[in-house]
């Protein structure tokens, strides 16, 4: 199977490092119907990717940013509901010259709910990207065989949709300065008028702090704009 920005490989884990951690869908990460949100999600999926990193390699001073994300529900069909306690599995399943593939899965009761793959981009103390080091292929040696293109393809602006404005708060922002990747999730969460097996989000360009942002949207896709200059799309079936 080949990667696309329509069809996106989820590689299963077959050797090398796979690192595990319990979760729960809290009051904070569930909606109003009691499912576990693709907003909470992606914080989870911050959070484990994080601990993974500072387990393996707790010298770097390296703090990884994400660049795309897909999520994609399998055959059961759901996301974790709320009180419902379940395992983050995550492990590196390719590389670039310059970022990695993160796999992880949601599991509940030995079941794959949800499958997730992303782009993670390291980057230096001074928010520059930085070159994978041998520390990253010694932690996940699975990752050293498979190439895995950065390419994340041209932003759709949806000219001719209607706009509004896409409030930042400070709670937004992370500790690099940007606004942090699970909350533009809540851009999709807003957006999502129906249930979705499938949503991927790209980061085209920071989201920054002054920044006066336009979210756009049809049925399907979302793109938040600073000047007129995609930051985020999104696209959902």
């Amino acid at each position: 199977m080949r990667d696309s920005d329509n069809e996106r490989e989820f590689v299963p884990f077959t050797e090398g490092r796979c690192y595990r951690e319990t979760a729960q869908a809290s009051l904070g990460l569930t909606g109003d119907g009691g499912q576990l949100r693709f907003d909470g999600l992606a914080r989870l999926l911050q959070n484990v990717a994080t601990n993974d990193w500072r387990d393996a390699v707790p010298h770097s001073r390296d703090t990884w940013v994400v660049r795309r994300t897909e999520m994609r529900l399998t055959h059961h069909g759901r996301l974790p509901r709320y009180l419902d306690s379940f395992e983050l599995a995550t492990w590196c399943a390719g590389h670039g010259a310059a970022w990695i593939e993160r796999r992880t899965d949601v599991i509940l009761y030995d079941q794959i709910l949800v499958e997730c793959s992303a782009l993670w981009v390291p980057i230096d103390a001074t928010g520059h990207p930085v070159r994978l080091g041998h520390d990253v292929f010694d932690a996940y040696p699975g990752a050293r065989e498979r190439k895995v293109p950065g390419r994340v393809g041209r932003p759709d602006p949806l000219e001719g949709r209607p706009g509004r404005p896409w409030i930042l708060r400070e709670a937004d922002f992370d500790v690099v300065g940007h606004v942090n990747n699970a909350a533009l999730w809540q851009a999709v969460t807003e957006c999502l008028a129906s249930p979705v097996t499938r949503v991927s989000v790209v980061h085209h360009g920071p989201v920054e702090r002054g920044d006066d942002v336009e979210l756009r949207h049809d049925e399907s896709r979302l793109a938040l704009l600073v000047d007129g200059d995609v930051r985020v799309s999104a696209n959902w079936s």
